[in-house]
């Protein structure tokens, strides 16, 4: 077990590499993060969701939705994305000591740390035991771990609360622990809006808790949290059901494709989820700035010499560059 590092590394920093290998965004094909390279298409926004604050009543369609999508009956928070619950969740108790199950997304650990508070990261579930807070993200990002609803009431038996972010969860909802909550008042669950839906500039995120949890987020996310806009986009596409079947189907069917193309250079699969993928490399640095020479941006990691993670290209001109630049390291 060690102690966090400070570096608060992410993708989707393609500016980076348009300094480092040149060309223009235009050129470039983006695989950094894990967001849905098909989008939800964007509803009729009404003019008064531009021109007015969102009121009660919007707020209140915006959690309902939200809870009939995640299936709980606890409270809902949002959020401007999950990022903006993962900065508050440190100021809603007293300072003590955390354990988070790395490696995991570092915002958890950067942003306990930013807090004042001790962090710790651990390697397995069990591990979280005696922490005032624990955090797991399930599935994990980047290798695809994902723990049971059975070892999630566990783990929450051993620790002051117990934060369990879902980002991910939205192709495989066997994985959620949303629907247990009202078995567990010291868990909070997080969920992005922004990654399954492709509209990551929305900002949205929603944080899941009992309601003595959920007060107390409430008062940190404030009385206008979200944009009138945000919500009618999030209402409608969190009420598309079919919208929601056919990009599941979709996105396992891209992210088998990547596997494939993947072994084919000779990489071999450490995990993911059907928005990104991490993969066992020789040289996890040789390999993106190859693909960099190509312009296509992956994601590496200060932990690892050897992972790479990609998402998934969008158009099929995207999949036939990647497949070209993957071939010159085979």
């Amino acid at each position: 077990m060690t102690k966090p590092g400070k570096q608060r590394d992410h993708g989707g920093n393609l500016g980076a590499a348009i300094h480092r290998f040149g060309g223009s965004r235009e050129d470039w094909i983006d695989l950094s993060t894990g967001i849905n390279p098909d989008p939800y298409p964007l509803p009729d926004i009404s003019h008064e969701a531009w021109a007015r604050l969102p009121d009660h009543d919007a707020m209140e369609r915006l959690r309902h939705a939200a809870k009939v999508t995640y299936t709980t009956e606890a409270d809902v928070v949002p959020f401007g994305g999950a990022q903006g619950a993962i900065q508050a969740i440190p100021h809603i108790l007293p300072k003590g000591r955390a354990k988070v199950v790395a490696p995991t997304y570092n915002e958890h650990a950067g942003s306990l740390q930013s807090a004042g508070w001790d962090v710790e990261d651990v390697v397995r579930l069990s591990e979280l035991e005696g922490a005032d807070v624990g955090v797991v993200v399930n599935p994990n990002n980047p290798d695809g771990r994902h723990w049971t609803m059975d070892e999630i009431a566990a783990a929450s038996d051993k620790v002051g609360v117990l934060v369990v972010d879902e980002s991910f969860a939205d192709p495989a909802p066997h994985v959620s622990f949303a629907s247990e909550l009202g078995d567990y008042p010291n868990v909070i669950i997080l969920r992005s809006f922004g990654k399954f839906y492709g509209l990551a500039g929305v900002r949205l995120g929603f944080a899941l808790a009992s309601s003595e949890l959920a007060t107390s987020l409430k008062t940190m996310a404030g009385p206008w949290p979200i944009s009138g806009p945000a919500i009618e986009i999030a209402c409608a596409a969190l009420g598309d059901i079919e919208w929601k079947r056919e990009t599941t189907t979709r996105l396992a069917q891209k992210s088998e494709r990547l596997d494939g193309l993947a072994n084919s250079a000779g990489w071999n699969l450490v995990g993911g989820t059907t928005l990104f993928r991490t993969y066992d490399t020789a040289d996890a640095v040789a390999a993106q700035t190859i693909l960099a020479e190509h312009q296509i941006w992956t994601r590496i990691f200060p932990y690892s010499e050897r992972w790479i993670r990609l998402g998934l290209p969008e158009a099929e001109d995207s999949w036939v560059r990647l497949e070209r630049a993957l071939f010159k390291l085979s």
